[in-house]
């Protein structure tokens, strides 16, 4: 009878450690997780499983183990909701592969990918000529994204730069847009402090988007 009652108490919080987990993630499927919350996972879960079926292990002394490894978990994911800088760190940032049409050779090697594995992905996405994209960007979770020539030529491939009050200073430099046509842009839509914005975005006709955190 002790037996039964210790396992179900293992059981139990174990459960409940599973549950706190999957509340961290939230809604999010399994593509859009990043690495850390996905090997956090994999980790707890072992971590639990081992305290429910092996009996020999310290009950109170593991759960504290994974009590600790849960709260760093939520630190993380608190701060990266905060930080832009640590949500690159954990995310990963998207890589063009696919510039006005040109397969950036140098980018394809630094993510080991060849051309192969880039047609595939096209593919996937009903593309089977590299003539018909005008981008096609790596995202972080590995999917690819296409944005195909338009029957009449864009200015700009839709693109942000700034989100959650910081400028993302490299797709500036890559659509060849000053800091100071951003400020001035701004201050023309009476938008004083740029932390304020939550998300902006040059559209293809090369105006810009604006959404403020208010």
């Amino acid at each position: 009878m002790t037996n039964m009652l210790e396992i179900s108490t293992r059981v139990l919080i174990g459960f409940l450690i599973l549950l706190i987990l999957v509340r961290i993630i939230g809604n999010k499927q399994l593509g859009q997780l990043n690495i850390f919350t996905y090997i956090s996972g994999i980790v707890i879960g072992s971590m639990v499983s081992d305290i429910i079926l092996h009996r020999d292990i310290k009950f109170w002394v593991s759960m504290f183990g994974v009590a600790l490894w849960v709260g760093f978990a939520i630190c993380v994911e608190l701060i990266s909701l905060k930080s832009v800088r640590v949500r690159e760190l954990l995310d990963g940032q998207p890589i063009i592969l696919i510039k006005k049409g040109k397969i950036l050779y140098n980018a394809l090697k630094k993510e080991r990918m060849n051309i192969d594995d880039l047609t595939m992905m096209l593919r996937t996405n009903n593309i089977f000529s590299v003539l018909e994209v005008d981008y096609a960007i790596l995202e972080a979770n590995g999917d690819l994204s296409v944005f195909k020539k338009q029957a009449k030529p864009q200015k700009y491939m839709p693109t942000t730069i700034i989100t959650d009050g910081r400028v993302i200073a490299k797709n500036l430099k890559e659509l060849n847009i000053t800091e100071k046509w951003l400020n001035d842009t701004l201050e023309d839509l009476n938008i004083k402090n740029k932390s304020s914005v939550l998300y902006a975005e040059i559209q293809e006709d090369g105006r810009l988007h604006v959404q403020t955190k208010d």
